[in-house]
Order: C-alpha cells, then sequence, then structure tokens
C-alpha cells in the first residue's frame, strides 16, 4: 500500500515517513500543499494524511482539488486542538476523517488500516479467502489455519492483491505498490515474488491463487469473505 504525507513540519513529516515505512507501506512525503498534488497526480496512492495547516496551497485546497480531480482515495486530515471548524470544512471538503495534534502514532496507524480496509470494501481486519487468512494488523498469513512464512515484499504483494481480489493489477501498478518512485519498473522483481508466493500458497497446484492474466497483470482468484459488496 503507497501513502502520501502532505505534511510542512518537517520533524513530525520525517517521523510519519519512517513509522509508516516500518509498518510496510511505501511512502511519499510532501512538505506543501504543492508538492503533494504533484505526488498525487504523479503517483499511484491508497491514501493520503494532509495537515489542514499547510502554507501556500491549504490543506482543505488540496483536498477540494484532488476530489475535483477524481481522486478517489481515502484522507485521513491532521488538525490542530481545539480547532473544531477546521475538522468540520475539512470533512466536507471531501475529506474521511481526522486527527487531532498531539497523536499517538498508534492512533493514527488503526485510522489508516481502517480507512484503507473500508475502501477496498472489506468489513474485518482478518480477510478469509477459502482455506487463506491474512491478518491485516499482525501482518501475519495462515493456510488451512497453519502459518505461512513470507518475507515483507512478499506479504506486502499478497495483501494489495488480496486486498484487490478479483481485479488484474498491472505489473507496473504493483512494483509501484513495493517501492518507492526511483526504483526500476522494468525489472522481473513482480514474477519472482509471485513465482515464490504460487510455491508457498499452492505447492501441489490445486488452488491457483494468483492467476497470470497474459499482457495484462495478475489477479487473485480466490473467493473471500467479509468483503461489503
Amino acid at each position: 500500500m503507497r501513502i502520501l504525507v502532505i505534511e510542512d513540519e518537517q520533524a513530525l513529516r520525517e517521523q510519519l515517513a519512517e513509522q509508516l515505512a516500518a509498518q510496510g507501506y511505501v511512502v511519499d512525503a510532501a512538505a506543501d500543499g504543492e508538492e503533494g498534488l504533484y505526488f498525487a497526480r504523479e503517483f499511484p496512492c491508497d491514501l493520503a494524511i494532509v495537515d489542514l495547516g499547510l502554507p501556500g496551497i491549504s490543506g482543505v485546497d488540496v483536498i477540494r482539488t484532488l476530489r475535483a480531480e477524481k481522486a478517489a482515495f481515502p484522507v485521513l486530515i491532521l488538525t490542530a486542538m481545539g480547532r473544531w471548524q477546521d475538522k468540520v470544512e475539512g470533512l466536507e471538503s471531501g475529506a474521511d476523517d481526522y486527527l487531532v495534534k498531539p497523536f499517538q502514532f498508534e492512533e493514527l496507524l488503526a485510522r489508516v488500516r481502517a480507512l484503507l480496509r473500508r475502501a477496498a470494501g472489506w468489513t474485518q481486519s482478518t480477510l478469509s479467502c477459502g482455506p487463506l487468512a491474512l491478518d491485516l494488523n499482525r501482518q501475519e498469513v495462515r493456510l488451512n489455519g497453519q502459518p505461512v512464512e513470507l518475507t515483507a515484499y512478499e506479504y506486502r504483494l499478497l495483501e494489495y492483491l488480496v486486498m484487490h481480489a478479483g481485479e488484474v493489477l498491472s505489473k507496473t501498478r504493483l512494483t509501484e505498490q513495493l517501492y518507492a518512485q526511483d526504483f526500476e519498473r522494468d525489472s522481473n522483481v513482480i514474477e519472482v515474488f509471485v513465482g515464490r508466493l504460487r510455491k508457498k500458497l499452492d505447492p501441489d497446484g490445486s488452488l491457483n491463487p494468483l492467476q497470470t492474466v497474459r499482457g495484462r497483470g495478475y489477479r487473485f482468484t480466490l473467493q473471500c469473505d467479509d468483503r461489503a459488496s
């Protein structure tokens, strides 16, 4: 999953980027609204965290611009304590949730996870798809009740595929979910990771959870429960 952080306070921006990256997210960090809009337009985004008190282009105007440009990803706004008017304006401009400064990172992470889950149509934090189960909070995978050992990148790729079950996802899109914008996108790294996942999730070839759609990408095929229709 890829998250855009738009925060002018350098220490907080760097802290959020570091902490979110440690949780397995790819993070684009912008210091002002103009840079934030550039990142949102140039790179895929699954969620944006936007400080409303930005210099130049305000956080509210950033959100209004994104929504006017049909950006559908969820937005979590950061507001100063006591500024209830900002919360209202931010939500009315198109934000999905808010958090008041100062805050604990654990609360921000919980809100991020909930927004991402809802945006993908999931109602629970454990994604159940036939014999496969992903615990999004613990980042654990089980197959027929038994734990499956995955590397960090393998897990992130599988999580994104399952979150978007049934969709055909291109190699470029998947690569952008795993690496920052300066990564070489012509690499065959996605093919390698998909091959590893198939060996770990479908050793006898009976499930076929990851389908190759020739010339287009990959699709997670298992039927999933607890997903909102």
